[in-house]
């Protein structure tokens, strides 16, 4: 068993506060979404409808103090109030693109990785967490390397 965790809307809310000048600044931008796919949110873990309203913006996905110390472009949705928490099924955002799967030893170094195909999935991350020194993993969109999200043991 398997749980795909998004990330904590908290740690974002604030975002939504500033306007497109001060999110310049810190190197965030507002979209509009104008087509789907391709706006996936990494909040709820799903490719944002058109009109919907994303900041995109950089992040540290893995704040381990290792060589794979990592961050990376994100989109969120402008206003997400929960996280997914998905149990033992590939979200449509996954299961429709290419993922770089990798997995993480408890000190968050990598200690085996895979591409697949994200609807090929739950094969793989059964395969990675057979092996008691993954702690976690984490799915990065393989075509423009960008986090998408972590799985834990359910």
């Amino acid at each position: 068993m398997f749980c795909i965790q998004g990330l904590d809307a908290s740690e974002f809310t604030w975002l939504s506060r500033l306007s497109d000048e001060e999110l310049s600044v810190i190197g965030a931008r507002r979209c509009v979404v104008d087509a789907q796919p391709g706006f996936p949110d990494r909040i709820e873990i799903r490719d944002l409808e058109i009109g919907e309203s994303a900041i995109l913006l950089n992040y540290e996905h893995q704040p381990a103090v290792t060589p794979y110390r990592s961050r990376h472009a994100i989109f969120i949705k402008e206003g997400a109030a929960r996280a997914a928490n998905i149990i033992d099924t590939i979200p449509e955002a996954v299961k429709i693109r290419m993922i770089s799967l990798r997995a993480f030893n408890v000190a968050g170094e990598i200690i085996d990785a895979d591409p697949a195909e994200g609807a090929n999935l739950p094969p793989l991350i059964e395969h990675f967490f057979a092996n008691p020194d993954v702690s976690y993993l984490h799915v990065h969109y393989a075509k423009r390397g960008c986090y998408a999200a972590r799985i834990v043991r359910a």
